[in-house]
């Protein structure tokens, strides 16, 4: 197995680790009620909203982590790579 190869595949693996990380925070916000409190707060025909509201609430800082913990991985395993949202956001402070 070529180094290249080989981390592609801890790449990966690193991935996974840090989608079950991302599974992980959504249940554990679950069982805390939080979904459940968000949706009490909205009349009942707005239940699924509410629950959706607190889902994105909730998810907010495990996406960052989620963010962090991949560019730490990359940077650590030397995968090279362009991320949509830094061009996005270079090209606009260039014009």
């Amino acid at each position: 197995m070529s180094d290249s190869s080989h981390n592609k595949v801890l790449h990966h693996i690193g991935t996974g680790a840090g989608f079950l990380f991302l599974i992980g925070y959504y249940l554990f916000m679950d069982q805390t009620g939080f979904y459940d409190w968000i949706t009490a707060q909205l009349p009942e025909e707005y239940a699924g909203s509410g629950l959706m509201l607190g889902i994105m609430i909730a998810m907010t800082p495990g996406f960052l982590v989620w963010k962090y913990y991949n560019r730490w991985v990359e940077k650590k395993l030397g995968v090279k790579g362009k991320y949509y949202e830094d061009g996005f956001y270079k090209d606009k402070d260039d014009k």
